[in-house]
């Protein structure tokens, strides 16, 4: 069920994330391909471990600590995550975050669209 859900929800916020790019929403776009992401990383954590995160902090620990490669995308993203609410973003962050999350989605064995 839960596995269920974080692909549904990865999914969704993957495609929301592709219509507010089409629009130039950038901003947008960054936060909702993040979201994926963070839905995405759950996911890959849910089959590794059978558990999920109950927060930001604990997803860090968690990747840091077992899933090295994981752990890299999502440190390098957090900060634009972040940066949405006080700067204006481009397009060219809003896609680095798309294919972020169509990898973390590859690792998982699903597909996006």
């Amino acid at each position: 069920m839960k596995e269920n859900i974080l692909e549904k929800t990865a999914r969704e916020y993957y495609l929301s994330g592709i219509d507010e790019l089409s629009k130039e929403r950038y901003n947008s776009s960054v936060v909702l391909f993040f979201k994926a992401l963070v839905s995405l990383i759950d996911l890959y954590i849910f089959n590794k471990k059978g558990k999920t995160p109950s927060s930001h902090g604990e997803r860090f620990r968690i990747t840091e600590s077992l899933f090295p490669e994981v752990y890299d995308i999502l440190d390098k993203d957090f900060p634009f995550y972040q940066e949405s609410y006080v700067h204006m973003l481009s397009r060219e962050l809003a896609e680095v975050i798309k294919e972020d999350a169509e990898k973390i989605a590859e690792k998982c064995g699903i597909k996006l669209l």
